[in-house]
């Protein structure tokens, strides 16, 4: 299926998990894929692996809380590949935070949120204005649609993300740019595993007996796949998904339903 043949995105935090999948997919759809994250070396193979299937996909290092280096590096893109069709605003941070001298609060808000944004607003000077949608997806959490105690930062950056997303939907429907978010629950990344292992330690039982645990709050009882985070995305940037601006997506076997 080449329904993104020859078009152009950008992938941040492409090196491994949710935006690995959702690059690897979209050059299997014949896009033209640019990934963004500050680990050069798993970028690197990740574009090996996609130019070894046949697709088309170069990469950057780029820490996206630098406003001028991500303006930078997202030119240097469209310098090679052309023109934006879309961004997938994908990285972030995630992890506890705690009151005191090691307060993660402020590195979280700047990487998911001021990351998030400066990424945005990057991309969007860069957009293809034709009769064909454009696209901006973020990936949020089902973090900002619920607390949980001592991820106070990360519930709230991501909780955040839906509101910037709702006001770029307004401000770009235009221009025919479709704005949405994606809410995952736990999915198979690290990321999860390093909240699993954590979980653990608090509670001082095995990862296996947190990983039971928490999956007894998610009614479908799995994680989610990066694989099925990376479909809803490729539906979402298709014909399929025309009409869906301004929407954040649960996608989170179930751990939120409203």
């Amino acid at each position: 299926m080449n329904r993104q043949n020859g078009q152009h995105y950008i992938v941040t935090g492409g090196g491994s998990g949710i935006g690995k999948a959702i690059a690897i997919r979209l050059a299997d759809e014949g896009a033209k894929v640019s990934l963004m994250a500050r680990n050069l070396e798993r970028l690197q193979a990740v574009v090996d692996e996609i130019i070894q299937g046949g697709g088309q996909a170069q990469c950057f290092s780029c820490d996206i809380t630098d406003q001028s280096a991500v303006q930078s590096t997202v030119q240097k893109a469209v310098d090679t590949f052309g023109p934006l069709r879309g961004v997938i605003a994908n990285s972030g941070v995630g992890g506890a935070n705690f009151p005191g001298e090691n307060d993660r609060f402020d590195i979280v808000i700047q990487t998911n949120v001021y990351g998030t944004y400066y990424t945005l607003r990057a991309a969007e000077k860069h957009l293809i204005q034709d009769d064909t949608p454009t696209h901006m997806v973020v990936i949020s959490s089902c973090l900002a649609r619920f607390g949980v105690p001592g991820y106070t930062a990360y519930c709230a950056s991501k909780a955040a993300l839906l509101g910037m997303v709702r006001a770029f939907a307004h401000e770009l429907a235009r221009r025919r740019t479709q704005v949405n978010a994606l809410c995952p629950g736990w999915v198979d990344t690290d990321m999860a595993w390093e909240g699993i292992d954590g979980m653990a330690e608090a509670m001082r039982i095995t990862p296996e007996e947190a990983y039971k645990m928490a999956m007894k709050a998610v009614p479908l009882r799995r994680m989610s796949t990066p694989k099925e985070i990376a479909g809803t995305v490729a539906w979402l940037l298709s014909e399929d998904g025309a009409g869906m601006t301004g929407q954040g997506i649960d996608i989170n076997a179930g751990s939120w339903m409203g």
